[in-house]
């Protein structure tokens, strides 16, 4: 069954999105993730983390210019 979590660490500055992304793949095997995050860093950070666990990201600009990242596995 298809998992979907959403994270919002909008307003959080680095490394609290990554630590919360961190949590919240943690013993998901597949699923989908959405993570919102409103800085350029935390989109960078967050994405390599994810991409480095074997995620695939796709990241989508807001137009309130915040970002939304999908974590597909």
């Amino acid at each position: 069954m298809d998992t979907m979590k959403t994270i919002d660490a909008r307003g959080l500055s680095c490394p609290q999105p990554v630590l919360m992304t961190q949590g919240a793949l943690k013993g998901l095997k597949t699923g989908t993730v959405e993570v919102l995050v409103d800085t350029s860093a935390s989109r960078e950070n967050v994405s390599r983390f994810a991409g480095k666990s074997g995620w695939t990201v796709t990241v989508e600009d807001r137009p309130d210019g915040s970002f939304r990242l999908l974590l597909k596995k």
